[in-house]
């Protein structure tokens, strides 16, 4: 059955995005580089819907 979700997403960064979301994941998710970039992702989806 499809649900129209994805379970998979790939995304290439560039090495100056990359240092930014370390230092997201550093200051607010204790070192979670992937937390970071779903916070990241997350408030970057509800500003195109806006």
């Amino acid at each position: 059955m499809d649900d129209g979700q994805l379970d998979t997403v790939t995304i290439e960064l560039s090495d100056e995005t990359l240092d930014a979301v370390d230092d997201v994941a550093f200051t607010e998710h204790r070192g979670h580089r992937d937390a970071a970039i779903r916070n990241l992702l997350d408030e970057w989806l509800k500003r195109r819907d806006e």
